[in-house]
């Protein structure tokens, strides 16, 4: 199985599992990919996933060329291929609950746009990041290119898609590609998984709101707002804090 789900306490680990390929992903992982994502969603138990490869040294080399050469002349399987990535990056990056990508290595092209669709990015030191479509003649997606545009600017995205060029974790980090340079995300994941679900579900959904356009409140942001006051996570959270001890949400 080249994709699979595990669960480590509130920590949802997506892996990505196909060493022999450099973790290039094949129309069977990306068909998959939504499905795993929604075992995720349906376990009360996990409050955070975290994308990783199975194997240290790598993240994703992208899509699969080998896949994509043998069905270059095939109209309707490319449709197919086309279809199941722009799913999995919507759905990926519209998840409910908080996500991480942890990359360990090279991320490129849609390996590149796995992690863009992610909440945070943290790398490894001796990682490499970069979007190389313009190397093979090809274009990368529109959705995911606004992923890359929020996060890092039109100037440093044209860059990096004219270009091809693989950065370093360094320059990655220096740009806004990622968040943090460190060894696991780990210790990120459970800092996350132990504050209140509520908040990061609502929080999650604002800053989705904001990155689609919208810029003002309107009825449903001001009840969501409003109702956080009501909920059993304001009481355990304030609680807590007045009582100096760690919440313990549920």
């Amino acid at each position: 199985m080249s994709l699979r789900l595990e669960r480590d306490g509130a920590i949802g680990r997506i892996l990505i599992d196909r060493p022999e390929k450099r973790n290039a992903f094949n129309q069977d992982m990306w068909e998959q990919f939504p499905v795993l994502l929604g075992a995720a969603l349906i376990d009360r138990a996990i409050r955070v996933v975290v994308v990783q490869s199975s194997t240290s040294g790598i993240f994703c080399a992208g899509a699969d060329i080998s896949e994509l050469m043998a069905h270059k002349d095939n109209a309707a399987w490319r449709e197919a291929n086309q279809a199941a990535i722009n799913r999995t990056q919507h759905e990926l990056a519209r998840f409910a609950k908080p996500t991480i990508a942890f990359i360990d290595g090279d991320c490129v092209g849609g390996g590149c746009g796995i992690a863009l669709a992610c909440d945070i990015r943290i790398a490894t030191a001796k990682s490499r990041i970069g979007i190389t479509p313009a190397k093979l003649g090809l274009v990368y997606p529109l959705h995911d290119t606004k992923l890359l545009v929020d996060l890092v600017g039109p100037g440093q995205a044209k860059k990096m898609l004219y270009t091809g060029e693989l950065l370093s974790a360094e320059e990655a980090l220096r740009v806004g590609l990622i968040e943090i340079i460190d060894d696991n995300a780990t210790s990120m994941a459970r800092q996350i998984a132990a504050n209140s679900a509520h908040s990061t579900h609502e929080i999650k959904g604002f800053v989705r709101r904001i990155l689609d356009g919208q810029s003002d409140d309107d009825p449903e942001t001001k009840r969501i707002f409003a109702d956080a006051f009501t909920k059993p996570d304001f009481i355990e959270g304030t609680s807590a804090f007045l009582r100096k001890r760690k919440p313990e949400f549920k």
